[in-house]
């Protein structure tokens, strides 16, 4: 341990999970509902951020359909979507079709991630084995000779000591768990960063296209209502030339690709409003330590490509609760027995980025380069948009992945 202040206080629990995301708050739920004694620790007051995923794809509303949450769910303000249209070097193209599936909610629900995880946490209330602790840092792992046994955390009252016999990390693509348990991440690499920003919609605005590649420019706008939002693809490490541009000149070029957000591109004052995200794909070799367990980001972070984080990270979750929350029952398991989630998750996760890749280095890549020639449409696009009945395909991976989890964990008495 490397921290030197003393805990003011300690708790012991069967599961601890760092990090409020996606991955933490539904296990956390799936534990809670098995009766098991699990904290939850968010470093955050809340679940506000700049960016944070919010494409729910057909999985995970699967997923809250097995635990009885989908029609309060579905309440939450979202908008649906079911054909990804888009324009490639002003070219028309379909990029999937997801009514074409045979799945019982057959569209991407685009929902602010804060409405998800607050959803989450009000519906695991009810579990009284369930602690989530806002405003709580895990700091430093505890350890017993080799093995994890809990995690030292800074709180508003002062440090406190957390005993868990299993410790699991889900805090995201810069996990301090992981980075204190000294798990070593292969770096897979992305060709790109995104700006992303929101541009005022007006009611009478509508428009369909997803996607629009030009020769140099790449950009993704997604339709909230009362807003656009709106991911500009830039090549790596250009953040700081594209400012040295100035504001104006890209919301020239970002006006040039879609007319329809001229009016509300306004709202859009400073820099201050666009926020860069930084891509990112690795994985971990070895997702697990004596007591130790990381899922979601902390284990492989994904490309934005697809929108698929949000949902392997419920995925791993529900993998986790699959296979382990009877073992906890009965206190730690072994090592071996929790990486049992590293062999059921690793295919998945390995093609998905494999997947990502593909589309960054034979699509975005090309696209980011310019140059004065036009943009061609890569045949698997034109046959896509050609052939319709091949718009499920696409239309598969992207709403269930490779694999899909269902819910097999069992609830506890009474719940």
């Amino acid at each position: 341990m490397t921290s030197d202040k003393q805990p003011n206080q300690t708790m012991k629990v069967r599961c601890c999970i760092v990090g409020g995301g996606p991955a933490g708050m539904m296990l956390g739920y799936l534990l809670g509902r098995a009766g098991l004694d699990v904290v939850v620790l968010e470093k955050h007051a809340d679940f506000f951020r700049d960016f944070r995923g919010d494409t729910v794809h057909p999985s995970t509303l699967q997923v809250m359909d097995e635990l009885g949450l989908i029609d309060g769910f579905l309440k939450l303000p979202h908008q649906r979507l079911q054909k990804m249209d888009g324009l490639f070097g002003g070219t028309p193209v379909r990029i999937a079709d997801l009514s074409r599936l045979h799945t019982k909610y057959p569209f991407i629900a685009f929902m602010p991630q804060w409405d998800f995880l607050n959803f989450l946490r009000v519906a695991g209330r009810r579990f009284a084995s369930l602690k989530v602790m806002m405003s709580t840092e895990a700091v430093d792992l505890i350890r017993r000779g080799e093995t994890v046994a809990g995690v030292r955390a800074k709180t508003p009252d002062g440090i406190i000591d957390i005993e868990a016999d299993l410790t699991i990390a889900c805090d995201g693509r810069h996990s301090t768990v992981r980075e204190r348990a000294g798990l070593e991440v292969e770096e897979i690499g992305a060709p790109m960063d995104v700006l992303w920003f929101r541009a005022g919609r007006r009611p009478d605005e509508t428009e369909n296209v997803f996607a629009r590649v030009e020769p140099g420019k790449m950009m993704i706008t997604f339709d909230r209502g009362d807003y656009w939002q709106c991911a500009y693809v830039i090549a790596k490490g250009q953040h700081e030339a594209v400012k040295a541009r100035g504001l104006q000149a890209l919301l020239d070029d970002v006006t040039r690709m879609a007319p329809i957000l001229r009016s509300g591109i306004t709202d859009v004052k400073s820099f201050d409003d666009i926020k860069l995200l930084t891509v990112a794909i690795n994985r971990l070799g070895r997702w697990t330590q004596p007591g130790l367990l990381c899922i979601g980001d902390a284990a492989h972070a994904m490309s934005p490509v697809g929108g698929v984080g949000v949902n392997l990270a419920v995925q791993d979750a529900v993998a986790t609760a699959n296979l382990l929350a009877d073992k906890l029952q009965r206190g730690c398991p072994s090592e071996n027995e929790f990486d049992a989630v590293r062999r059921r998750r690793e295919f998945p996760v390995k093609m998905t980025q494999a997947m990502q890749v593909i589309v960054q280095n034979n699509i975005i890549s090309g696209a980011l380069q310019g140059g004065d020639r036009p943009l061609k449409v890569p045949l698997v696009v034109r046959l896509v948009t050609a052939l319709p009945w091949l718009q499920g395909i696409p239309a598969r991976l992207l709403a269930l992945g490779v694999r899909p989890e269902h819910v097999h964990s069992k609830a506890a008495p009474g719940y």
